[in-house]
């Protein structure tokens, strides 16, 4: 049986790292894009941090170099001999060479019930919309922006009166629970020599 080796990418609060840090799953390297409080709470729990900052590949302009800032990501991780890298509220798109990398084994929570409303808006695209009922998902990440396998859904009711903000809210309350277990059942399943894409809740 082998051990699987879980990363967790951050770019801010670090609250859904906290979440799996609170379920009791063991994480390897935290790595953001960023200085932020992600890496605080792994340095503080002796977790392994690592910052492969944007700045130093063009930051946030238009000359920013996402290939190569992949790459550094990706050679950062088989530093750490990652096999499953959750994203963690991180906010840079990765390139293919990514996704190529890690085929398969990286995670991603979206706020709406995708296919539904992708994209960086979803919750306000909900409200928009009038739906009665919306959630979260995590499912695996591919080169192509919320799409890759679902492997959880829940449901989140949208209540009178809702906005932006107090949806938002409810939805990473779910996202607090579901996460870990999902990543708990695909840190299972790549202990089988499983496919992370067989996990089921």
């Amino acid at each position: 049986m082998v051990s699987p080796r879980l990363a967790v990418l951050v770019s801010g609060s670090g609250t859904i790292l906290e979440s799996i840090l609170a379920d009791g799953i063991h994480v390897d390297v935290v790595l953001a894009d960023r200085p932020c409080r992600g890496l605080e709470l792994a340095k503080a729990a002796g977790i392994p941090a690592a910052l492969v900052n944007r700045s130093d590949f063009g930051g946030f302009t238009p000359s920013f170099d996402r290939e190569n800032y992949s790459l550094a990501v990706v050679e950062t991780l088989r530093h750490h001999d990652v096999t499953l890298i959750a994203m963690a509220g991180f906010g840079t798109i990765t390139s293919g060479s990514f996704h190529e990398a890690f085929p398969g084994v990286v995670l991603n929570t979206h706020p709406s019930l995708l296919p539904a409303f992708k994209g960086w808006h979803a919750v306000r695209d909900a409200l928009a919309a009038g739906v009665a009922l919306t959630g979260c998902t995590v499912h695996i990440a591919t080169e192509e922006l919320d799409e890759g396998p679902i492997l959880a859904q829940r449901d989140v009711v949208v209540e009178a009166g809702d906005s932006e903000e107090s949806l938002q809210e409810r939805i990473k309350q779910t996202e607090r629970v579901l996460y870990p277990q999902v990543i708990r059942a695909a840190l299972s399943a790549l202990a089988l020599e499983q496919r992370v894409d067989t996990v089921s809740l």
